[in-house]
């Protein structure tokens, strides 16, 4: 009996998290599923973990970082199962979340994509969904809106009983119907980090598809995983996912104003970090860490928003393991 899900996850320098999550994985999941694991040349011995723990599972190691996307895109493209589970390394699964996901897809035909409540390892709760990024979301105070304008810029202190329909969901552990997902197309490969889910999210919107949080299903999720070690680098990479996804979707004027403005907020955070960092001492971590991480977004705006700035990634995958059938020069 063929497959109903595939399992697909990205990893980057994430051993130890890779190995919670997968344990929870199998420990969890009440239904079959096919596992595919992606690395993206990791450093960290993350491939042999896999070979060695898991041998079940259908690696694909890749010789540069390729990025979300791209990697997602390499096993998507060769599957047909009808749900899609797209789940990050830092994740640990609880009882019932997958299969609740998949019964929920199932019983609502016109549904593209579900995820679940994320939770901090304290149990307190995560930002699982947003809006589409517009001017208002990043150019105004997102808390304030949020406290504002609920109704429109929903959050996680919404106490949420049932489903709720929302522009888009945080991409840590989405499930797809694959019948929408190839209607308007693979995951859009110049997004590297960053908003590709939003950019899905929007392009099933726009076909009529609808996009839903599950608050009733909870995961934790650590957050950042890889990109906590180069958190300056991450950040040029959301910007420059923000700049693309105005480019492609809000118009040119949008986007000017994007640009023009976003600078200018940076400067003010690096101000405003810069003498938190002052006056605790440089002993506040947090004010330590966004001013550099400023410092460094401002430079990559300065120079003009160079593509070697930020997290490199290359161009080739060339390894897979587990994947039927095999390439002959794999060994």
């Amino acid at each position: 009996m063929p497959q109903e899900l595939s399992i697909i996850i990205v990893n980057w320098n994430t051993r130890d998290l890779l190995q919670e999550c997968l344990e929870s994985l199998y420990k969890t999941t009440r239904v079959p599923f096919d596992l595919y694991v992606v690395d993206n040349a990791s450093t960290d011995d993350s491939p042999d973990m896999v070979r060695a723990q898991f041998p079940q599972a259908r690696l694909v190691v890749n010789q540069e970082n390729l990025g979300f996307a791209p990697a997602n895109n390499q096993i998507l493209k060769g599957i047909h199962t009808p749900f899609v589970f797209l789940l990050n390394p830092d994740t640990v699964l609880l009882e019932g979340a997958i299969k609740g996901m998949l019964d929920f897809l199932k019983a609502n035909p016109d549904v593209a994509v579900v995820a679940p409540q994320y939770l901090n390892k304290d149990g307190t709760k995560q930002n699982s969904f947003d809006n589409f990024p517009s001017l208002a979301t990043e150019l105004l105070n997102k808390g304030l809106l949020r406290t504002l304008l609920p109704g429109w810029f929903p959050s996680k202190r919404g106490n949420h009983k049932g489903p709720l329909e929302v522009e888009s969901v945080i991409g840590a552990a989405m499930m797809l119907r694959q019948e929408a997902f190839r209607e308007v197309g693979f995951f859009d490969e110049d997004y590297f980090l960053y908003l590709d889910e939003s950019d899905l999210c929007f392009r099933l919107k726009k076909a009529g598809w609808r996009c839903l949080h599950l608050p009733h299903l909870r995961i934790y999720h650590v957050g950042g995983g890889g990109k906590k070690k180069v958190r300056a680098e991450a950040t040029i990479e959301y910007y420059r996912s923000l700049y693309k996804f105005f480019r492609k979707n809000r118009g040119w004027y949008s986007y000017v104003l994007l640009r023009a403005f976003k600078p200018l907020r940076i400067f003010l955070s690096l101000v405003l970090s810069g003498l938190g960092t002052i006056l605790t001492l440089g002993l506040n971590e947090r004010f330590k860490v966004k001013f550099l991480t400023c410092v460094k977004l401002l430079e990559w705006h300065l120079r003009g928003c160079p593509d070697w700035m930020g997290i490199q990634k290359g161009p080739t995958p060339v390894g897979v393991e587990n994947l039927q059938p095999l390439p002959k020069d794999v060994k």
